[in-house]
């Protein structure tokens, strides 16, 4: 794998919109695309003519903003909007988990009182795959030629920060725990997109989707406005634009070099395969065990008993 001063530092992307050709006919949804890299992400595949759709919220009214555009169309993260938008397209071909949130102020809680990194990078995205995922199966099965068919899961430098066992389960409620450590619980939630790429990908492989979790670089954005001043001041000088970070979702998106044997994988700053760290992938056996009821079973009842109980928490962290 690529070291960490590699990620940090990556050489120059390869794969750009100079790349990708006419995306005319192809449906996209970019969530988190207000600004940053989702903004970034989402100018690119309208400006190759994609029918654009973006889940973002405005920072002053809380709601769904509106670009002047026939094809470029928004909606809040919720369970309505996707309802409304499976009434208009017959299609889905590329859906990017892109929405985040980094390190916001202690006890920080959603409407229904879980964690909100939590809730904004692990549950929400769970809940929107799952009201999707019918219209991408479609989708892949009518597609004349393979692989075009894609979910894209925002993780991150995922070699550092991360803590014991990736995610820290509470063993009497199953929920994740809440790390006093800011960096650490943010870096959970992160850990938790590797392993929902992961399991999207074991359980739409066989029917045409490629789930894949991407590391986007180290990009000045919205991300780091919880940061400390002076490590806001660092990163504004270290870090990258935006655009960056979209080539990097750019390839995970949209790259003829992703194939059904890349299912599941890790792509790195700015368009490059990686490996997802050894930590991480033992973290997630170690996590279901500590959800009840997947204890004392495995196999194919265990994994429908955690698609149950992930369904039933994300569903109500949705309300």
């Amino acid at each position: 794998m690529p070291s960490t001063f590699s990620q940090a530092f990556p050489p120059a992307p390869t794969f750009t919109e100079k790349n990708v050709g006419n995306l005319e006919g192809k449906v996209f949804i970019v969530t988190g695309a207000a600004s940053g890299v989702g903004y970034e992400l989402a100018k690119l595949l309208y400006g190759q003519n994609g029918h654009v759709y973006v889940a973002a919220r405005s920072s002053e009214a809380k709601v769904a903003w509106l670009l002047c555009s026939s094809t470029w169309r928004t909606f809040p993260p919720s369970r309505r909007p996707p309802m409304n938008f499976l009434q208009k397209e017959d299609r889905l071909d590329v859906l990017v988990h892109n929405a985040g949130v980094m390190t916001p102020p202690a006890d920080s809680k959603d409407k229904l009182g879980h964690d909100l990194e939590m809730a904004t990078n692990c549950l929400g995205p769970f809940l929107l795959n799952h009201l999707l995922e019918p219209i991408l199966i479609r989708t892949a099965q009518a597609q004349s030629t393979p692989d075009h068919v894609r979910i894209v899961w925002l993780s991150s430098m995922i070699t550092a920060s991360v803590p014991p066992g990736g995610i820290q389960f509470d063993e009497k409620s199953g929920s994740p725990k809440v790390l006093k450590n800011a960096m650490q619980n943010y870096m959970q939630s992160k850990v938790g997109n590797l392993f929902l790429a992961s399991e999207a990908a074991k359980r739409l492989g066989r029917q045409g989707v490629i789930s894949m979790s991407v590391n986007p670089g180290l990009m000045k954005t919205e991300l780091q406005r919880h940061s400390p001043k002076m490590q806001s001041v660092i990163m504004g000088i270290l870090f990258k634009p935006p655009l960056f970070g979209a080539y990097s979702e750019l390839f995970a998106a949209l790259s003829p070099n992703i194939t059904a044997k890349h299912n599941g994988g890790f792509i790195i700053p700015w368009g490059r395969f990686g490996d997802i760290p050894s930590t991480s992938r033992k973290g997630s056996s170690r996590s279901r065990r500590a959800v009840p009821g997947l204890r004392k079973s495995s196999g194919a009842g265990a994994r429908r008993r955690q698609n149950v109980i992930s369904e039933v928490w994300c569903m109500r962290a949705a309300g």
